[in-house]
């Protein structure tokens, strides 16, 4: 796998580490993964605070996900960037028609710890072209997850497949986060990412830049690290994460926004 693929062993290490505390996200397939295999991570990429950060931003979106499919039980749901994650078994979508999508090296890696049923089915793609939509099934709604992928992806790239979306659903429920161009920036200089080959990321200046041309209207923005998952730490651990993940710098490097068409 080429290096921006190999970033999803950051959050899939940060699962199954508070997992097995027993905190913020239970994710037994993550545990079951990295147990089995042990990637190699090294430096920042292994944090513990990281790891918080990041299960706190993957329980968000579950309830997010969890909270459309009940409001619109007949969209399909589309995870982009799917990496290793095992979302669809967290929420219990085993009614709904769920898609993870990623470079055909991801999904070949996944395919050795998920199969295909009925109603899931993994392809392989490049979520920019938009071609892994020829294969889906007929729907009006689609249920869009992109998680720890849009700073990979320029804003013209992010604009062009949002706009390939919106064309193919009459209506659409986003949720992505986003860089900010600062934390862009500042990527260069410190980010666990760095650890595993990646130095190129890209931020969004606002809400508005993805409205731009793709049909989308923001919403609107979310806590990555609301205050129940944060009293979940204990102590000085709860200290420094407030300090330091849960505080106002963070907030203004690290955004999560909600669009819909």
């Amino acid at each position: 796998m080429n290096n921006v693929n190999k970033t999803l062993y950051i959050p899939l290490y940060g699962k199954a580490l508070v997992s097995k505390k027993g905190i913020v996200l239970s994710d037994k397939k993550a545990e079951e993964i990295w147990e089995k295999e042990e990637f190699p991570l090294k430096g920042k990429s292994k944090s513990k605070w990281l790891a918080y950060y990041m299960s706190m931003r993957s329980a968000v979106f579950d309830e997010w996900v969890k909270e459309k499919m009940a409001e619109a039980p007949g969209a399909i749901v589309l995870h982009l960037g799917c990496g290793l994650d095992s979302r669809a078994e967290r929420v219990g979508a085993k009614e709904a028609f769920w898609f993870d999508v990623d470079f055909p090296a991801v999904i070949d890696e996944r395919k050795r710890y998920y199969a295909d049923t009925e109603n899931y089915r993994m392809i392989a793609a490049d979520i920019k072209d938009g071609t892994f939509m020829e294969t889906l099934p007929e729907s009006e709604c689609a249920i869009v997850i992109l998680e720890g992928v849009s700073m990979y992806l320029t804003n013209q790239e992010l604009q062009q497949m949002f706009s390939k979306l919106s064309a193919h659903f009459s209506r659409l429920l986003v949720l992505v986060d986003c860089y900010t161009p600062f934390a862009a920036k500042m990527s260069k200089i410190k980010n666990p990412i760095k650890d595993v080959g990646v130095s190129e990321v890209y931020g969004v200046a606002n809400p508005g830049v993805l409205e731009t041309n793709t049909g989308l209207t923001f919403v609107k923005e979310y806590n990555m690290t609301p205050k129940h998952l944060v009293n979940e730490l204990k102590g000085f651990e709860k200290f420094i994460f407030k300090l330091l993940y849960a505080g106002k710098i963070s907030k203004k490097l690290y955004k999560l926004y909600e669009y819909k068409s």
